[in-house]
Parts: structure tokens; C-alpha cells; sequence
């Protein structure tokens, strides 16, 4: 199985950024896609970004075009998720998870088949 290691999560101020990483070990993840979801207190867990490995290939949440840029380092099988302009909407425990497809035109929970333990991001002055 694979295994994740999420690290980047903190407590931030309002306008703030906060790089997240996640390492995936196990098998070389260039065939999949990795995203990112986050699920904030009492909110259903929703899709950031995904990233293909074998293309670059990228998916953005449209309400967050713009603020956040994922991106890869195949060598070191390590994705980013650059987070920008943050606010206080943002706070949430952040989650990477592999695919074993490409990104598609959405993100679902349920079509992720490998998922890290989260780490947690707080917005707050």
C-alpha cells in the first residue's frame, strides 16, 4: 500500500501563505493523479486541486482560481500545494490522496483510492 506523509499545515493570519507538501512512497506515483481535498468543521469534504503525474496536467476548485497553484517534483515523488492570499474560509485539515487515474473535470472523495492522515491549516488573526 501506498504511504503519505502530509506536512506545511499551521496556524496563519488572514492575507497569509502556507505551502503544504505531500510525500507519497511505495510506487512512483508518475501513472496517477494526486489531489488535494480539505474538510473544514461541519462541511463535507471538498477538492482543491489534482495533479497528473504523467502529463502535469492540472485541476483547480474554480471558487479558488487564482490563490492556490499544486505542482510536482516526480524525482522526489512530492507534491505542493501553494496556498496564498489565505483566509479564514480556508481553515480545514487538508488531505492528499492518490488516484490511479488521470485528473478529470471534478474531484470526488469516493474515486480516490489512497489517502494520507491530513494536515491541519488555521486562518485565523
Amino acid at each position: 500500500q501506498l504511504h503519505f506523509v502530509e506536512s506545511g499545515g499551521g496556524l496563519v493570519q488572514p492575507g497569509g501563505s502556507l505551502r503544504l507538501s505531500c510525500v507519497v512512497s511505495g510506487v512512483r506515483p508518475d501513472y496517477y493523479s494526486v489531489g488535494w481535498f480539505r474538510q473544514a468543521t461541519g462541511k463535507e469534504r471538498e477538492g482543491v486541486a489534482c495533479i497528473t503525474m504523467t502529463d502535469g496536467s492540472t485541476y483547480y476548485l474554480p471558487s479558488l482560481k487564482g490563490r492556490f497553484t499544486i505542482s510536482k517534483d516526480s524525482a522526489k515523488n512530492t507534491v505542493y500545494l501553494q496556498m496564498n492570499s489565505l483566509k479564514s474560509d480556508d481553515t480545514g485539515v487538508y488531505y492528499c490522496a492518490v488516484d490511479l487515474e488521470a485528473c478529470g473535470s471534478y474531484m470526488a472523495a469516493h474515486e480516490f483510492n489512497y489517502w494520507g492522515q491530513g494536515t491541519q491549516v488555521t486562518v485565523s488573526s
